[in-house]
């Protein structure tokens, strides 16, 4: 009964609450325990609470979306900028190759910095844009890092294309250092061999110099003296003081005077260690003049046993062997695969009148030259026609940068040689 009455007095007591959103809930109690009545509040499940919540959620997401398309957009600017250097590099190779190279010229400018004309500025600048290239994909992955750690998906086939892009354009890249290398090897080369050849040239002009300055001794000029060579022995001959550099192409003119028969024996030789016959000018028995390099022989279509002065000149390069013989400023023949691709090679030595089977001796009297010669010079150089047109007609005097013919140079050997003062051109020339 006590019961019923408690649940009758709770009964009334939640009726008389006004209605203000709240529930309450009642249970028993034991009848020794507190006879109060205990009411617990539920959870407000107003309709406006939901709605903000879904209102968050949905401002959430919609900013997630508008990060993920800038970062979208930004990608596809980047490999659109890529495409555009990768075209560049693409041309520019194309460029180079037909010989344009307008691509890297002071004209047009490229995206990527223009490249310098140094090789070595070419090659750090390069360099750097690689680096560069290489610190943008990385700050692109560590965007996809982020993107993942916030539950935005990154798209896999535009990081593919972006890696395939820099790969291929890696490649050209390292194509095109590998090409400014080399060039940067050839211009160095080519720089050498022509500091050479003017420190050559320069020191021929010094010892003329010096020469003239001495006043030539008993001669007028330095250059104007022969060299005689009256009998065929074997120790008649002169000797030139000075050696030849290793050599890919040489031009030997000379003035040589002989009546000397059979044949006027070898107005010219140089040896050097393993190869006697390195060059050697030659007229033996009744064949006619013979050219040998490295051991190899050429005819030559000339004729001076006349005893009359002439002058000849031998051109040669390695390049396929080619040779060409000139007298008194014409050219007489021609002719390939003569040592081809041999170099001449250095630190020999140059003898005047004798034929070496040894370097620097054991001569041969049955070979030895009979006759005079002047003015024997050699270039490392083919001479052009007109040049030696111009030595043979008596109008200029050109001295050779290899060797020079000075008579500081020349060296006389044996009783009966002699180095004696050379009348005027006129008289060298031949007769009519």
């Amino acid at each position: 009964m006590f019961s019923l009455l408690c649940g009758l007095l709770c009964f009334c007591a939640l009726s008389a609450q006004p209605d203000d959103g709240k529930r309450f809930i009642c249970r028993a109690v034991p009848i020794s325990g507190d006879v109060g009545c205990p009411v617990t509040l539920l959870p407000d499940l107003s309709v406006g609470g939901q709605e903000e919540e879904l209102r968050n959620t949905v401002m959430q997401l919609r900013e997630t979306i508008l990060q993920q398309k800038e970062t979208i957009s930004k990608q596809l600017g980047t490999i659109n900028e890529l495409t555009t250097k990768l075209s560049l590099c693409a041309s520019a190779i194309t460029d180079r190759k037909y010989g344009k190279g307008a691509s890297w010229g002071k004209e047009k400018q490229n995206t990527m910095g223009d490249v310098p004309t140094d090789p070595n500025d070419s090659i750090d600048s390069l360099g750097k844009t690689m680096q560069g290239l290489k610190e943008r994909l990385e700050n692109l992955e560590q965007q996809q890092m982020r993107a993942n750690l916030s539950g935005a998906s990154f798209p896999s086939e535009l990081r593919d294309l972006l890696q395939r892009r820099l790969g291929e354009l890696e490649k050209q890249l390292l194509k095109k250092v590998s090409s400014l290398e080399e060039e940067k090897s050839q211009l160095s080369n080519a720089t050498a061999a022509y500091r050479l050849k003017t420190e050559s040239t320069l020191n021929a002009l010094v010892e003329r110099i010096s020469e003239l300055e001495k006043g030539g001794g008993d001669f007028k000029s330095p250059e104007q003296f022969k060299l005689s060579l009256p009998q065929r022995t074997n120790y008649l001959y002169g000797r030139i003081t000075k050696t030849l550099p290793e050599m890919y192409a040489f031009t030997l003119c000379m003035w040589i005077k002989s009546s000397a028969s059979p044949g006027v024996g070898t107005p010219f030789s140089y040896g050097v260690p393993g190869q006697a016959n390195e060059i050697v000018l030659i007229e033996w028995g009744n064949n006619p003049i013979e050219l040998l390099i490295n051991d190899k022989v050429a005819q030559l279509p000339l004729e001076v046993r006349d005893g009359q002065w002439h002058h000849i000149c031998i051109c040669w390069t390695t390049r396929d062997g080619q040779w060409e013989a000139y007298q008194d400023g014409e050219k007489l023949g021609t002719g390939d695969n003569l040592a081809a691709w041999h170099p001449i090679k250095p630190g020999g030595a140059i003898i005047l009148g004798q034929e070496q089977d040894v370097v620097g001796g054991r001569f041969d009297a049955g070979q030895a030259f009979v006759g005079e010669l002047s003015q024997v010079n050699i270039w490392d150089r083919v001479l052009k026609p007109v040049e030696i047109q111009s030595m043979a007609n008596c109008s200029s005097y050109l001295a050779g940068n290899v060797i020079s013919w000075l008579s500081s140079n020349v060296e006389v050997f044996g009783r009966g040689a002699f180095k004696r003062p050379l009348e005027i051109c006129q008289e060298r020339l031949p007769k009519v």
